[in-house]
């Protein structure tokens, strides 16, 4: 058994299975001590696609990167975006070499995203470390008034908030150094996801021109910023001020990070008070194939492949399937995943991990997420 930060995490609530953007908050002057701020409800971000006369795919010898940023200005024009903004921006726009260097060298990782993926003890073993969660517990108690009246507004465990925050940045001590909108620009020219990166780029674009510093746009290569990595479409819909003053400052407010992050997986579909999953124990008669889950994903496919139909957990108890620690009410659905690995643990996973998954939709990643949780937590 391997002992985490005091927490036991190998056999009991080692490894659980793998595979592998609060409210939309324009920036605004600063309120005066005492007025009171309203968190904002998230809305729809509509990004228009008119097309321009540089819009048809050509080979990039074809399309230098000054005309480029032109079409580029054309597409900020229809989405709204100021002219003043637009020229700020794109005419100084250079193109990253390193960013397109990086996309380039992207490959696919082994995960339980595969047909073979590696033990999931192999994963926690380099992700979740006695560091990561001795990190986790001293801000979780230093944080616990924010987190407590996040909890209370949202609904989301601020145990698994804390170890999003950890997973993403190692609590915010790496954000990515990449000027955003540069990257962004970049990628959308370079053409492998082009509609996606340019949609990013508007949104990178129209968050300046809500009064978010240009200098605070940086992040990783591929554009995810802030705290909690948000791609800049999900910034502008979910970012939340999560302490009254008024701005939704996901670049330098912990507070305001917590409550986006919070405000993401409200919005995924998170149920209050529900555990994201609990440790099973399976019988050696169990069905397998009768608990086949018959619904093809429409997205992750791989990922959802893992996962068995859903029952209540009264159902799954009358097949032998028991928690082996916490528990879940019996009127609540679950499906149950078994980790990857000579030493399989099994779970019976909630709603609410499908929402983690929507934050990352990774097997690993959202089982890492609940199980650091479950340490920071202490539980």
């Amino acid at each position: 058994m391997r002992v985490l930060g005091g927490i036991a995490l190998a056999a009991a609530s080692a490894m659980a299975l793998a595979t592998p953007s609060a409210q939309v908050q324009q920036e605004r002057p600063r309120p005066q001590t005492g007025q009171a701020v309203q968190v904002a409800q998230a809305q729809p971000v509509t990004i228009h696609r008119t097309q321009y006369p540089y819009a048809a795919p050509a080979p990039q010898a074809a399309r230098p990167f000054e005309q480029y940023k032109a079409y580029l200005a054309g597409r900020a024009r229809s989405a709204g975006i100021r002219e003043a903004t637009i020229q700020a921006v794109v005419p100084y726009l250079r193109l990253n070499q390193r960013a397109m260097e990086l996309d380039r060298a992207q490959r696919p990782t082994p995960s339980s995203n595969s047909n073979n993926p590696p033990a999931f003890g192999t994963y926690l073993n380099r992700h979740i470390t006695s560091s990561l969660i001795n990190r986790g517990q001293a801000r979780y108690s230093a944080h616990w008034p924010n987190l407590s009246r996040i909890q209370q507004l949202y609904g989301v465990d601020p145990a698994v908030i804390m170890a999003i925050y950890g997973k993403e940045t190692s609590y915010g001590s790496v954000t990515g150094s990449f000027d955003l909108l540069e990257a962004l620009a970049s990628l959308g020219y370079e053409g492998r996801r082009r509609q996606f990166f340019e949609d990013e780029f508007l949104a990178a674009l129209k968050l300046v021109d809500q009064g978010v510093q240009r200098s605070t746009l940086k992040g990783s290569y591929a554009g995810a910023t802030g705290f909690p990595q948000f791609m800049p479409t999900v910034a502008l819909r979910l970012r939340a001020d999560g302490n009254g003053d008024g701005y939704a400052d996901i670049w330098r407010s912990e507070a305001d990070a917590f409550a986006s992050v919070a405000n993401y997986l409200r919005d995924a579909g998170w149920k209050r008070d529900v555990p994201w999953g609990v440790a099973v124990r399976i019988p050696p008669t169990l069905n397998r194939a009768a608990i086949r889950s018959l619904v093809a994903p429409t997205r992750c496919p791989a990922v959802y492949r893992r996962h068995s139909r859903w029952l209540t957990v009264a159902q799954w108890r009358a097949l032998g399937v028991v928690p082996t620690g916490r528990t879940l009410p019996d009127t609540e659905l679950a499906s149950l995943m078994e980790t990857p690995g000579a030493y399989a643990d099994a779970y019976l996973l909630t709603n609410n991990y499908r929402a983690i998954l929507d934050y990352n939709c990774s097997n690993y990643y959202a089982m890492g997420v609940g199980l650091l949780a479950n340490a920071i937590a202490r539980r």
